[in-house]
């Protein structure tokens, strides 16, 4: 993994770059900038939630739901 240089090792300084700096010079080639674990893994528990709401809803608007098709206790989404 590469490291800043610039500055002490903090990184650039306001986001301006630091030319012969290993990682500036990554960035500045066009590497996406890290993120941390945690971050990444909230943004997906999100994305995960908000389908399966959408799945739930689209199913409870359906003319299957609202006919009866589901049977007398709809167990949609219980998984």
């Amino acid at each position: 993994m590469t490291k800043h240089t610039c500055n002490g090792g903090r990184g650039p300084a306001f986001g301006k770059k630091t030319p012969g700096c290993p990682r500036c010079d990554e960035l500045l080639g066009g590497a996406a900038p890290r993120q941390l674990g945690w971050v990444e893994r909230k943004r997906r528990r999100e994305s995960d939630e908000q389908l399966s709401r959408e799945a739930l809803n689209d199913h409870f608007n359906s003319a299957g739901h609202r006919s009866g098709r589901c049977g007398p206790v709809c167990t949609f989404g219980d998984w």
